[in-house]
């Protein structure tokens, strides 16, 4: 048993927080942490080519400071913690914060989303430290379209954090962005790369976070022309019920049960009214949405030595701020003013 499920059997039930629910009675029991704005990649449907710089790291959330939210957002009821960026594993010693976060009561996931070029060599540790799952994103299985999407090389190190990843413990899903002109033709061999080694993969709508702000409508692939692209080539797909029903994707499995695909579409099929995401960016802005243009600070809610109630009540009128939906549909939808890799991924 690890320390966190030690802890979590003899949690002080008088420590609790009422749970984060906002105006439309979603229950927010899932935590987005970016750990870094920096990224060793330029993917085009999230950052510019050149950036001119990361954020200092005086600005960025100590490990400390995030523990600490982390602590008081599980006493109401937050149990499943993913880390993002950037690109996390750019942030030094993140071993250090996942250790802290692994004696939390209550948490019963920490995750990671990574473009994997740095994974083979740290996985071990991360392993070691108490992550769970890791979620990797792989568009592609050509060098030429790796370069087109992300302006730079390193197909073959993400390939081989794939390899550390899938010979670990952890639980392991793949992530894919469909760009219509660049590598639409990668889905079907993606999806046969995925299922030699019998794990999941996700399709991802192209979402209007990209920093060039180049998104149309035009660009996006839906999850429906996807799937009947796949079952083309791979026969029928048969539905999968949702064990999380504020999971953003719908699943489907193989009729030899080996692997399996998702389709998260939140531009043609939103799935807001499920949604149970706070996500907290590097600089310790806690956001109630993706698209939001609103933020509520946490990080110098910790350095002037604010309470734990303190920092639940700055959470919760965030949370009871959501709006019922993101609107990317509505004719006023206006861009988040931060692109994707400065609120988190």
């Amino acid at each position: 048993m690890t320390p966190a499920a030690q802890l979590n059997q003899t949690q002080n039930q008088s420590d609790l927080l009422p749970p984060l629910v906002d105006s439309f009675d979603r229950v927010h029991e899932s935590l987005r942490i970016s750990v870094t704005d920096a990224c060793n990649i330029r993917c085009r449907y999230c950052m510019p080519e050149t950036v001119l710089g990361f954020l200092p790291q005086n600005r960025l959330l100590k490990y400390e400071s995030i523990a600490r939210i982390v602590s008081v957002f599980a006493r109401a009821g937050v149990h499943k913690i993913r880390l993002t960026g950037g690109e996390p594993l750019m942030r030094p010693n993140l071993e250090k914060l996942i250790e802290q976060l692994n004696v939390i009561p209550g948490l019963r996931q920490i995750a990671m989303t990574t473009n994997a070029m740095l994974l083979a060599d740290k996985i071990t540790s991360l392993e070691k430290a108490g992550l769970t799952h890791v979620n990797i994103s792989l568009d592609t299985l050509r060098e030429s379209a790796f370069k087109e999407i992300s302006r730079r090389d390193g197909l073959d190190q993400v390939l081989s954090g794939i390899d550390a990843a899938v010979s670990s413990s952890l639980k392991v899903r793949l992530n894919a962005l469909v760009l219509r002109e660049i590598n639409l033709q990668d889905c079907v061999p993606l999806v046969e790369f995925a299922r030699q080694r019998n794990l999941f993969i996700r399709f991802i709508e192209f979402m209007p976070l990209d920093a060039d702000r180049q998104w149309s409508q035009d660009q996006v692939v839906d999850g429906n022309e996807l799937r009947l692209h796949l079952e083309t080539h791979f026969g029928p797909l048969t539905p999968i019920d949702r064990f999380d029903p504020a999971q953003p994707a719908t699943d489907f499995g193989f009729a030899d049960g080996r692997g399996g695909v998702g389709f998260i579409d939140p531009v043609s099929q939103p799935f807001c009214k499920s949604c149970n995401r706070i996500r907290l960016t590097a600089d310790g802005k806690l956001r109630n949405c993706l698209f939001g243009r609103e933020e509520w600070d946490l990080k110098g809610a910790c350095e002037t030595g604010a309470s734990d109630q303190v920092i639940y009540d700055i959470a919760a009128s965030c949370i009871k701020s959501k709006y019922a939906s993101h609107g990317i549909s509505s004719s006023d939808f206006k861009q988040p003013e931060r692109a994707m890799y400065q609120i988190g991924g």
